[in-house]
């Protein structure tokens, strides 16, 4: 993994960021607070972003590239979606990582330690916590319909009998 430092602000990459669908909503002081708690994390195929069991406080937003979500080591999903948030689960409650994260080609993400919530103040600790839980609220709802559709899709296959 390559590791750029904690980000300063850059017009570019304030416009770039803003292409992401997770991202898009927010206004560019929003954005600039981000980038100034965030790093860009490059990653080769192969490299494990987030190891399942382990303790995080560590969220990502895919950038490019694709990585797949392996749980009891059978990948269960794969993704190659801009904006996707991955690690989220853990940094909310503060569980242990339910998977792990693999990339399966070269992989950019925006890392944010969401501990850096904590240690902000003010109008800073605000803003800074609306874009993270933004961003966590859209995606947890949008993996909830997406599991809601799946599950109604298996109970039409599998009929029970009316005598139940």
């Amino acid at each position: 993994m390559i590791e750029s430092q904690y980000l300063a602000e850059n017009h570019k990459l304030i416009e770039s960021l803003k292409r992401i669908p997770s991202l898009e909503k927010f206004r560019n002081h929003e954005l600039r607070l981000l980038l100034q708690k965030s790093k860009i994390r490059k990653y080769r195929p192969g490299e494990r972003i987030i190891k399942e069991g382990n303790t995080g406080s560590w969220i990502y937003i895919l950038v490019y590239g694709k990585v797949d979500i392996v749980k009891d080591g059978r990948i269960i999903a794969t993704t190659d979606r801009r904006g996707e948030l991955i690690g989220e689960i853990s940094a909310v409650d503060g569980a242990v990582r339910s998977a792990s994260v693999v990339t399966t080609e070269e992989t950019v993400c925006l890392a944010t330690d969401t501990r850096q919530v904590q240690r902000l103040s003010g109008d800073d600790r605000l803003a800074f916590g609306y874009i993270l839980y933004r961003v966590f609220a859209e995606t947890l709802a949008e993996r909830l319909r997406i599991t809601t559709e799946e599950l109604i899709r298996r109970q039409r296959r599998f009929q029970w009998p009316d005598w139940l």
